[in-house]
């Protein structure tokens, strides 16, 4: 498969496509220089965004939380038609909106889109499963609901930790991680939202531990109250991702990644990751 890549500007009020090899972004970008920006990930399926709404949303929400001015869904809307002009449509793709403070000092933000293929190291992670180490996050649970310069809930641009977290994994011979507070407490993975079924029951950590909403946990909980699977907010810990019958990472391209083995130790989903990829193919 010949790789595919788009990329698109937002200039002078209108969105406009650019060669994936043009710069786009000044070196004093502040996204750049500090990290000072937000973004969203969205699937691209049959050539389409089926669930940009929610990333839109949250999106909107991360950029309120950072003060950085929005440039409204019309400007990210515009930018997708134009990445996905002429996208070959049995190819599945990943959308990346970025958001950053540009230049500061009342400057207009930068954004754009970019467009790619979804890695084959994704794919093979969605359908065969993966394993997943916990690590510590270094900060009680009830810690960023109280401060908000920690931008709890915001998707950000500062990421290294999180890929600092998922390099450590694979080190380890993992392919992801689940992190925990300094209670044990369970918060999200670098790039998904913890899910877990137990007592006929789908789990996820509450939001006010500061983790980052997650679109596709939310879309599948909608779901599965909708076909009377019941589900619950539950502050969770390592042990009880261990006595589980199924623990899932999920996130908008991945989707919903089985966990088969937590820190070691191998583990089933008792056939529930079938249901699961059910709903949210819903």
């Amino acid at each position: 498969m010949t790789e595919q890549r788009r990329v698109a500007v937002w200039r002078d009020g209108a969105a406009v496509a650019v060669p994936a090899d043009q710069p786009v972004v000044t070196a004093f970008d502040q996204g750049l220089a500090r990290g000072d920006g937000v973004f969203e990930s969205v699937a691209v399926v049959d050539g389409r965004t089926p669930h940009l709404d929610a990333h839109l949303a949250r999106l909107t929400r991360s950029a309120a939380l950072l003060a950085i001015p929005h440039p409204g869904d019309g400007t990210w809307r515009a930018l997708v038609s134009a990445v996905l002009a002429d996208w070959p449509p049995a190819l599945e793709g990943v959308c990346r909106l970025f958001l950053t403070r540009g230049l500061g000092e009342g400057t207009a933000p930068t954004a754009l889109a970019l467009l790619a293929p979804v890695p084959e190291e994704t794919l093979r992670q969605r359908t065969e499963g993966i394993s997943v180490v916990s690590l510590g996050l270094g900060i009680p649970a009830d810690f960023r609901a109280g401060a908000p310069w920690l931008l709890g809930g915001a998707k950000t641009l500062s990421y290294a930790v999180n890929m600092a977290a998922q390099r450590h994994a694979h080190h380890a011979g993992a392919d992801d991680v689940v992190f925990t507070s300094l209670e044990g407490r369970l918060l999200e993975g670098p790039t998904s939202t913890v899910v877990w079924a137990a007592g006929g029951t789908l789990h996820t950590p509450p939001l006010e531990t500061g983790i980052l909403a997650g679109t596709t946990q939310a879309r599948l909980f909608a779901q599965a109250e909708a076909a009377g699977w019941p589900t619950s907010v539950t502050p969770g810990t390592v042990a009880d991702l261990h006595a589980a019958d199924a623990v899932w990472l999920l996130s908008g391209v991945r989707g919903a990644a089985a966990v088969h083995t937590l820190d070691g130790v191998r583990r089933g989903d008792g056939g529930l990751s079938a249901r699961v990829r059910e709903l949210l193919s819903r």
